[in-house]
C-alpha cells in the first residue's frame, strides 16, 4: 500500500491541469494492426485509453476539468453514443464543457449533439447552427440493376424480417422491412431526444420541437436551451480556465495524460484478480479470419476459440467481458463460438457480453449464452433468422462472351454454382437447411434467454432490434457501454472493479507472435493472423462491390448516423 501511494504521487502531474479532447484528432475504437496505419495514428486516443485516463482523473485533485471540442471524427452513433457515457460519468465528478464551431451545417448532427450533451456546459460560436432534424434511412434495391448486366440473385430466407438479401433479389421493399426499418429509426431518434432532454434539463416536448424546426440558429439554440454560451472558441477557453484557476500552458490532450497513471494502475495491480477481455470484431468465419489487404476484416472461430480455452487454462482469471461487434456470418462458426461461452460459464466463471456497434444474427447467436448482455440502446442486435443463397452469372458470362462448361461428379455438386439457377430439388434442399437452421437458433435462442421457444418465435423472424427495443423484449439484460459491463462482469465474480485488471487475451507479447505455436492448445496460437489467403482477399473484394452475403447468419445493413 505504501508503494502504491507513493508511486501514485509521482505519476501525477506536479501542478494543476485542464484535459482537452478534441474529437477532430479523431477517436480510435481499436489500434490498427499495419504497422505502417500505425505511425499515422501516433497521440490518437483511443476508447480504452479515453475510458481508463478520466476514470483516474475523476480522482485526481490536480484536473480541474475537461474541455470537449465536439467535432465529426468519423465514427458512427453507437461510438459517440459510448464516448457520451464516458463523459457524462466524468462530469459527475469534474466540471465540464463542450464547444463546436457548429453542430453541423444545414446537415444532421444529432449524434454529435448529443454526444455533446454529456457534458455540463454546451458553448457555440455564434456563426454556428443546431442542426438535430431526426434521421433518414434509404432502402436501396439492386435487383433492376443487376438485372441490366446479366446477374440474378437467388436466395431463400428465415423469415419475413430476415431481409439481408432484399438488396439485391427484392423488386420492391417489404411491408415487413419497411416497418422494421421505421422501427429502429423511432427508437433511435426517441433515445435521442429523451437523453437530450434529461440532460439539458428540459421537457421532451421541447426537444422534439427543436428536432423539427432544425437547423435553429446559435441565437435560438441559446433561446431553446439546447446551449449555455455564444461564444468563439478563444472566449470559451477564456471563459473556463479563469473559473477553473488554470492557464494556457497546463492545458492537456486526454492521450498525453494516459501514460502519467495507467501505467502506474497497472504495476499496482500486477497479481490481483484478473477479468479476462475477449474481443470478437467483423464478419464470423469458420477457421482463423484475419483482415484483407483489400479492405474488410472477419474473425474465425478457431480463434475465438483459442482465447476461450486461454480463460480455461488460468486459474486468476476469475469472469470474463465478452466484447461483440458483428454483423455476423457463418452459422456453424457461430455455433462453435457459443459453445465455447459455454464451456466457460460450466467452469464457474460468469461471462458477460458487451454488445457495440452490432451484435446482430451471428453477433447475437455468440453473445446470447453468457450470464448477462449490455448494449447501447443504439446498438442494432437480433436479427434471429437466416438466409442463403447465390447470385447466377450465366446470363453475365453470355453478355461478355465467356464460354464454361462444368464437369460435375455426384448429383449436387453443382447445387451453389453461379452458372446455373436453383433446379426445384435444389431449392427443396435449401428450404430444408434454412428451415434445419433457423430451428436451432430460434431453440438455443429460447434456452439461453430463458423462454418459450413460442414466446422466442414472436421476437426471431430475422427482426433487427435497437438496444433499448431488446430490453424491452428481454434479449439483454442491461442498457450500458463498456463501462457497465466490466462493473457486471465484477459483480458476478464478487470482484471489486476498481482492484480487478483487465487480461486483454490474444494480444501476446511480441515475443509470443514470432514464436510459431506447439499446438492448438499452446497459447501463442491465440494471436491473430493479419494476411489471410488470396481467398480471404477476394472476399473482402467481393463485399465492398456489394455482391456478397456472409454466411446464414448475416444482418442486412448497418445504420450510419453521426
Amino acid at each position: 500500500m505504501a508503494l502504491k501511494n507513493l508511486l501514485g504521487k509521482l505519476a501525477r502531474p506536479t501542478r494543476r491541469i485542464v484535459l482537452e479532447l478534441d474529437l477532430a484528432r479523431g477517436v480510435l475504437e481499436t489500434f490498427p494492426r499495419n504497422p505502417l496505419q500505425m505511425l499515422q495514428v501516433v497521440g490518437a486516443t483511443s476508447m480504452g485509453s479515453l475510458r481508463e485516463t478520466l476514470h483516474d482523473a475523476a480522482t485526481d485533485p490536480r484536473v480541474a476539468g475537461l474541455i470537449v471540442h465536439v467535432a465529426d471524427c468519423g465514427q458512427p452513433l453507437q461510438v459517440l453514443d459510448e464516448i457520451g457515457e464516458v463523459l457524462h460519468e466524468f462530469a459527475q465528478a469534474k466540471p465540464t464543457a463542450a464547444w463546436g464551431e457548429s453542430f453541423g451545417e444545414l446537415g444532421n448532427a444529432l449524434g454529435l449533439y448529443k454526444l455533446a450533451t454529456a457534458c455540463q456546459r454546451v458553448f457555440v460560436q455564434p456563426t454556428g447552427e443546431l442542426c438535430i432534424g431526426g434521421l433518414e434511412v434509404q432502402i436501396t434495391l439492386l435487383k433492376g440493376m443487376l438485372d441490366k448486366v446479366g446477374i440474378d440473385p437467388q436466395f431463400g430466407q428465415r423469415h419475413e424480417y430476415k431481409t439481408a438479401a432484399d438488396q439485391f433479389a427484392a423488386d420492391e421493399v417489404s411491408e415487413a422491412n419497411r416497418a422494421m426499418v421505421t422501427r429502429i429509426a423511432q427508437s433511435i431518434v426517441d433515445d435521442a431526444v429523451a437523453t437530450i432532454a434529461t440532460r439539458r434539463g428540459l421537457d421532451s416536448q421541447q426537444v422534439w420541437d427543436a428536432v423539427n424546426s432544425s437547423p435553429l440558429t446559435a441565437d435560438q439554440a441559446l433561446q431553446a436551451g439546447l446551449v449555455d454560451q455564444v461564444a468563439y472558441r478563444d472566449q470559451v477557453y477564456a471563459t473556463l480556465l479563469q473559473e477553473w484557476e488554470a492557464e494556457p500552458d497546463q492545458l492537456l490532450f486526454v492521450s498525453r495524460h494516459q501514460g502519467r497513471s495507467q501505467g502506474i494502475r497497472r504495476l499496482c495491480n500486477r497479481g490481483r484478480a484478473k477479468v479476462a477481455v475477449i474481443s470478437l470484431r467483423g464478419g464470423i468465419v469458420t477457421g482463423r479470419g484475419g483482415r484483407s489487404p483489400l479492405g474488410g476484416e472477419t474473425v474465425g472461430s478457431d480463434l475465438v476459440d483459442e482465447h476461450f480455452r486461454a480463460v480455461l487454462r488460468d486459474d486468476d482469471i476469475k469472469a470474463v467481458l465478452f466484447d461483440v461487434d458483428s454483423p455476423g456470418g457463418s452459422a456453424v462458426a457461430s455455433d462453435f463460438i457459443r459453445r465455447s461461452v459455454v464451456r466457460v460459464r460450466e467452469s464457474g466463471r460468469p461471462v458477460v457480453a458487451r454488445m457495440g456497434q452490432v451484435a446482430g444474427s451471428g453477433g447475437y447467436y455468440v453473445s446470447m449464452p453468457c450470464d448477462e448482455i449490455v448494449a447501447l440502446p443504439t446498438t442494432l442486435t437480433g436479427s434471429i433468422g437466416v438466409v442463403a443463397g447465390k447470385f447466377v452469372t450465366r446470363r453475365l458470362h453470355e453478355l461478355l462472351g465467356i464460354t464454361r462448361e462444368p464437369v460435375r461428379i455426384g448429383a449436387v455438386a453443382g447445387m451453389m454454382s453461379p452458372a446455373t439457377e436453383f433446379t426445384t430439388e435444389d431449392w427443396e434442399r435449401l428450404n430444408r437447411e434454412l428451415d434445419r437452421i433457423y430451428d436451432t437458433f430460434v431453440g438455443l435462442a429460447a434456452e439461453d434467454r430463458g423462454m418459450s421457444v413460442e414466446e422466442m418465435e414472436t421476437l426471431a423472424k430475422g427482426r433487427v432490434w435497437t438496444g433499448a427495443d431488446a430490453k424491452e423484449r428481454g434479449l439483454v439484460d442491461h442498457l450500458g457501454g463498456w463501462n457497465l459491463a466490466w462493473r457486471r462482469a465484477c459483480a458476478l465474480a464478487d470482484l471489486d472493479p476498481d482492484q480487478a485488471t483487465a487480461e486483454r487475451i490474444g494480444t501476446g507479447s511480441l515475443l509470443e507472435k514470432v514464436i510459431p505455436a506447439r499446438s492448438s492448445e499452446h497459447r501463442a496460437g491465440s494471436t491473430r493472423t493479419i494476411w489471410p489467403g488470396i481467398e480471404q482477399s477476394w472476399l473482402g473484394l467481393a463485399t465492398h462491390v456489394g455482391l456478397h452475403v456472409e454466411g446464414a447468419l448475416a444482418l442486412p445493413w448497418r445504420f450510419h448516423l453521426r
